[in-house]
């Protein structure tokens, strides 16, 4: 029988009759986030937002909620604008976050606020989870295992008259804007403000096509467009030269601006022209810690990588240290993509100044194998050091790594290529989303930290409640 319509009905009559309850997980995190030194350690850094934020002005959104709305993003995998709308919707995550029956906060103004918080203080409430974790018998620290992973970047494959391209369009951005502003009350010309996208447009759609070809005529021809492409470069250069000379005499704030702009983009599209010319023109091989693969994102760098798949990455490289308990105890962002070992001994002094002692147990892969590191973390008072001999071992080394106590450290080890594969998928550490060295730092901070907060939630929630794993 077709019907119509469905009679009507209040559901939220039935409102107080649901048994909403949050599920074990959040449950536990609700209790860990209570901790004050948490919430006022997040507090400090929210307080820079202007002098007299804690006293005056309209009353904020509170402390507390921005820093559970922050954690349930990375829990969830959200972004900023799905956080608010979700949290909105349920009445679960209402009371979670402390919101109750309050307008949630908008996603940009959520994203103001996380912005105030410093990378550094994100390490120090890793540092305050992992106190907390020994005080509630989580982790003893008596097992340390470290690794290094990759974290990308969104950014797309940088190629010479890419970055070219990209450096000509951001200038000549600026110099659109300079125009429409004071553009009539100087002497400048309009010459002064000339954009060549539309002649760099058609040069790089020439490049793509004589890349395809082969032979001497193609390459002839790449060397000429490759020519005019950095011509154009460098008049757009000396364009925004002009201007922003001119510009520092105006005492507007966005003149200003401008010129802060010009002063970051100015030098990058500089570096870009001399490494291409490098390159291209005088056929040099240029180190890739020396060159710049992004205008907008200086940051990241050229990581080669020794294992099948893609052979190169772009972005940043980070070292993790994780305990027994599944939890990432430290980790920094390193300045240089380069080879493991001289990143251990560092990690050697904060494991004792986190838990009071050195660990039983190092677990690490060849890479980070090294006679001085060896040397280093006997004389910390580490018992078992578990790291493969790099190179060919000889005798007495291979009967060691041949031994019971080897091998099962050397399992132990294992577990972090699976602990890292759960950052990438689960809490964001696969590719960064926020620009800067700070944001970079802030992704990673939240990251490692909702995945610490999330781990010891399932310690104490329990087995049961964790999902079953599919059938094969």
């Amino acid at each position: 029988m077709l019907r119509d319509r469905d009679d009507p009905m209040d559901l939220f009559a039935f409102i107080p009759t649901l048994s909403l309850a949050m599920d074990p997980i959040l449950a536990q995190l609700d209790r860990l986030l209570a901790d004050d030194v948490l919430f006022q350690r997040v507090k400090a850094d929210l307080l820079r937002r202007a002098p007299y934020t804690a006293t005056r002005g309209r009353p904020s959104t509170p402390v507390e909620v921005i820093l559970r709305m922050l954690v349930v993003k990375r829990l969830y995998h959200w972004s900023y604008e799905e956080t608010a709308h979700f949290v909105a919707d349920s009445l679960v995550l209402r009371q979670f976050c402390r919101v109750y029956l309050a307008p949630v906060p908008a996603a940009t103004t959520l994203l103001r606020w996380a912005h105030l918080i410093e990378p550094s203080t994100l390490t120090a409430l890793n540092d305050r989870v992992i106190a907390l974790a020994r005080w509630l018998n989580v982790t003893r620290g008596r097992k340390l295992r470290v690794a290094s992973t990759v974290v990308e970047t969104t950014m797309h494959h940088p190629t010479d008259s890419g970055l070219l391209g990209d450096g000509v369009r951001v200038l000549s951005r600026l110099l659109r804007r300079a125009k429409s502003g004071i553009g009539q009350s100087t002497g400048l010309s309009p010459r002064a403000f000339r954009s060549h996208m539309r002649r760099v447009r058609r040069l790089m759609r020439q490049l793509h096509r004589l890349a395809r070809r082969k032979g001497e005529e193609a390459t002839a021809g790449l060397q000429q467009a490759y020519g005019w492409l950095l011509r154009v470069a460098q008049r757009t250069c000396a364009q925004a030269a002009k201007v922003r000379a001119v510009l520092r005499e105006q005492a507007s704030q966005r003149a200003q601006r401008l010129v802060r702009q010009c002063a970051q983009f100015l030098p990058r599209v500089t570096r870009v022209i001399d490494q291409t010319v490098r390159r291209v023109v005088h056929g040099e091989v240029v180190p890739a810690r020396e060159k710049l693969v992004s205008i907008v994102e200086p940051h990241p760098q050229i990581i080669v990588r020794r294992q099948t798949g893609r052979a190169v990455e772009f972005g940043r490289k980070i070292w993790l240290e994780e305990v027994d308990g599944g939890l990432i105890s430290g980790y920094r962002i390193l300045a240089e993509a380069g080879q493991d070992f001289p990143d251990l001994p560092d990690s050697l002094v904060a494991h004792p100044q986190r838990f009071g002692r050195p660990a039983w147990l190092l677990a690490a892969d060849r890479g980070v194998y090294s006679a001085a590191n060896a040397a280093v973390a006997q004389q910390a008072g580490v018992t078992r050091i578990v790291i493969p001999y790099a190179g060919k071992a000889p005798p007495a080394r291979v009967a060691q790594e041949r031994a019971a106590w080897f091998r099962r450290g050397f399992r132990f080890r294992a577990g972090i290529a699976g602990r890292i594969s759960v950052l990438r998928r689960r809490f964001g550490l696969d590719c960064w989303r926020e620009h800067g060295e700070a944001g970079l730092g802030r992704w990673v901070g939240w990251g490692i930290l909702t995945a610490n907060l999330a781990k010891i939630a399932h310690t104490f929630a329990g087995r049961s409640v964790l999902p079953r794993a599919r059938a094969a």
